[in-house]
């Protein structure tokens, strides 16, 4: 559970540094495209580096709901109290 803790901290980390931007721009209800400025290409890289820094994999089918820094930190955080990351099992639960 102590790695649930640090979910934010850590992906707001990751956000400064991918986008390049402030650490007080970042916060759970801030807009990827609209507030923080992401595009497409910087959005996949994100993920790409969620995906590695947490060990995680962020399923194609649910990019389009991972509209702020908020959803993002709620993916992460169902995906890794998930025990099977069976996809199947675990699409259901991860709905936003």
């Amino acid at each position: 559970m102590e790695k649930q803790k640090e979910v934010f901290p850590q992906l707001k980390n990751i956000i400064v540094d991918k986008l390049g931007i402030t650490e007080s721009e970042v916060t759970k209800g801030a807009s990827f495209s609209n507030d923080l400025g992401a595009d497409s290409l910087d959005f996949v890289e994100l993920i790409m580096e969620v995906e590695n820094e947490f060990n995680v994999r962020v399923y194609s089918e649910f990019e389009y709901a991972l509209t702020t820094v908020g959803d993002m930190e709620k993916y992460i955080r169902n995906y890794l109290s998930d025990n099977k990351k069976n996809y199947h099992e675990f699409k259901e639960k991860l709905i936003l």
